[in-house]
Formats: structure tokens, sequence, C-alpha cells
């Protein structure tokens, strides 16, 4: 399960607007009545109410309802205000390198924004899909550190598409050793898809190097989940369009297991055999990853570099069912991160991640904020899940920012 921003993704024609809050030592927001801008703009909206100083400011999105302009504040003052911020525009980083986590495996990492900043690293997904420029403009440059690297066998690491001492815990390992190369004491952890499932495994093995999560597109790698998407029924139902070529792919007599007989020719030693199926894989998910199937998905289909590296090392990591002890593991778990300030973003139409998954995971921890997007499906270039996404940043922003921090 993916995650990919568009380096060049459009919002709306005009600017986006996102609420936050600055609030007293023992106040957070609470969503209130939606207002007009004076540019005749839907946004989000925020009011103050006393809760726990540890709880995430909360932003809900509206259509504009009155003609009432709220200023900003000095941070303590507990009014309402709003903040105006756009999809941040592209930047480039300023520091890049490869990291050798093991003697085979080498990680691309990044780092954009402000060296001085709160830092928050960001966990794509697949596994296998590898990071892209986009990613980096769900982040206020000015106030985030920000983190990107590519997993084992994605994107720019080496070995390209290697599924050799590849696996969760691996993962878990790595984030930790990108985190102590880049000498960062705490950050914020953003993960969506897949990043969602790595970004909960490692919170959960590491709660005390976190300072807060925004998950999006809840995936627990359940075989309910797999069985839902890969081998119906299912989305099979209700995109039966593109699930016939991924179905006819396999011969009759192998498909009771749609994800060991994808495995066994992803794995063949035939680089052509390999190469056929990573499209047909690859092709079945970016077809569903949208409410509105959308051509640039479609397309990243058709690069057998990205193709090879997404088939093969998501079919890996399924086959072996994420390599966690049991099918409940990551609910199980929950219990170790309920301190921490989080939020779970949602679209209600989600094929590739059904919304079982992030309402499973909502009941075994309330204490997180939990946003369903009515209009949207998988992707978080969807406009609804992309405003709430930019309003989570938003928010941490402002938390951090009354805790004091940078």
């Amino acid at each position: 399960m993916w995650m990919a921003i568009s380096s060049s993704i459009a919002i709306s024609s005009s600017s986006l607007l996102v609420a936050a809050a600055i609030a007293s030592s023992s106040t957070l927001l609470k969503p209130c009545i939606p207002f007009r801008s004076r540019r005749n703009t839907s946004f989000f909206s925020c009011t103050i109410r006393p809760r726990s100083r540890n709880s995430l400011p909360s932003c809900t999105a509206a259509a504009a309802a009155s003609t009432k302009e709220i200023n900003f504040t000095k941070k303590g003052e507990s009014k309402e205000i709003a903040h105006i911020v756009e999809l941040f525009p592209p930047i480039e980083p300023y520091k890049s390198g490869f990291l050798d986590v093991s003697d085979l495996h080498s990680l691309y990492w990044e780092e954009s924004g402000n060296p001085n900043g709160q830092p928050i690293v960001f966990l794509h997904g697949g596994p296998g899909s590898g990071t892209s420029s986009g990613n980096r403009r769900f982040f206020d440059p000015n106030f985030f550190r920000i983190i990107l690297f590519d997993q084992r066998g994605a994107g720019k690491s080496t070995p390209h598409a290697c599924l050799e001492d590849n696996t969760t815990w691996h993962l878990v390992d790595d984030i930790e050793k990108v985190r102590e190369h880049l000498k960062i004491e705490k950050w914020l952890v953003f993960g969506g898809s897949w990043g969602s499932t790595l970004a909960l495994t490692y919170c959960q093995s590491h709660a005390d190097r976190i300072t807060g999560i925004i998950l999006r597109g809840i995936f627990l790698l359940r075989k309910k989940e797999i069985d839902w998407f890969y081998q119906g029924p299912g989305t099979s139902a209700i995109f039966p369009d593109a699930w016939e070529p991924y179905r006819d792919f396999i011969p009759d007599d192998e498909r009771s297991d749609f994800v060991t007989a994808y495995g066994k020719r992803l794995n063949s030693d035939d680089l052509d055999t390999q190469l056929a199926a990573a499209k047909a894989w690859t092709n079945w998910e970016m077809a569903t990853s949208h409410l509105i199937p959308n051509e640039e998905s479609m397309r990243r289909a058709e690069s057998e570099e990205f193709a090879l590296a997404f088939a093969r090392i998501e079919n890996h990591y399924f086959r072996h069912k994420g390599f966690f002890p049991s099918d409940s593991f990551l609910i199980d778990n929950v219990h170790k991160i309920k301190h921490l300030p989080a939020i779970i973003v949602q679209g209600r139409y989600d094929v590739v991640c059904p919304m079982m998954s992030a309402w499973d995971l909502h009941k075994a921890w309330p204490e997180a904020q939990f946003k369903v997007i009515p209009n949207a499906g998988h992707s978080a270039n969807e406009i609804g899940i992309t405003k709430e996404l930019l309003a989570a940043t938003e928010g941490f922003k402002y938390l951090f920012q009354d805790k004091g921090q940078p």
C-alpha cells in the first residue's frame, strides 16, 4: 500500500486555508462554526477549550458561513485565530546522503526545511514505493526539519528491489539508525498506507523517541485486509475492470492464492517474467488508489524500475504477513503509544486500505484524533485528505510552539 505526493499537486485555484490555534498552557482547540474570509474560500476553523496539554489541537474543514475576520494573537492568548497556508511550495534538500545500515543495504536520506527546526520524519508507502519531492510539501519549511529516506530496496536506496534482509524489523532498526546518524533526539512521525503500518510499529517500539504521530490510510497488515484487496471479493467488486487484468495474469489453477502466485513470478530467475508480474501487480494498485482514477498514478506504473521494486517488496512483505508475530499485533500493542498526541486521517471510500482498519484502530485508540474524509479514497493527493494532513502538521506546529519548542 503506497503513498505518493506529486511534485506538481494542485489543491484548488485559491489558497488552502488551514486554521490553527495557539493555546495557553492548559487549553486546546475545539471545532467551531465556520466563517468566511474576504477571499470567499472554505477553510478550517477552531475555538479554544480547556483540555489536556498533551492533546493535539483539533481543526475541522467546513464551508464558509460568515464574514468574521480573525487576527493572529500572541502565543498563550486564548483567542480564536486563523492561519492561512497554501500547500507548501517545492523545495530542495539542503543535505542528503547514503547511510550503510548493513553490509548489504545502503539507504538514501535527505533533509530539507529548517536545519534547526522541529524534526519530522516521513515514512513512505508500499513497502517499496520510495519517496518523492512532493512529500516535502506537507510541512512548513520555516518550522520543520524535514527528514525523508527510502526504505530498503526502494527509491534511490541500494541494492534496488532487494528482498534479502528486508523485513519490518530491519526497517524499524533503520529508522533508529537514521535518527542517530542525524543526531535527532526525538521527532514527529508521519506515515500513510504502508507508512502508517511502519509508523505504528516503530512508535510502539520506540515511544520514547516520538513527539507525535500523523497517520493516513490505515493499514494494519491483517489477513482480511490483504484478502480484501489482493484476493477478493473486496476491491474487485468495485473495480472489476481493473481487477480482471490482475486476475487473468495468473492461471486458473493458481487463483486460490494470488499473493503466492504473484510471488512465484516476482521471484523468477527470468527478468522478463518478473517485470510482467510487477506491471500487472502495480497497475492494479495504481488504478484503485484514488476515488476517481488518476492518470499520473497509472503512468507511474509503467516505469519498470518503480514497478519492480514496488511489486517485489510489497509482495514479499505480504507473503510473510508483515513479519508480525500475530495478525492483530499492531492493535494489541497500541497501549504503548496512547500517551502520545496523534491524528488519524482516513478516506471514507478508500478501497486499498478500507476504513474498517482505521475504525478498528480508532476503537482501540480513542485518544487519537480521528478524521474521516467523506469524499475521498486512498491517496494523499485527494483534496480532502490533503487539507486534513496540512491541518495536522499545522496543528502540531502550534502545539510545539506552545510548549516552547522551535
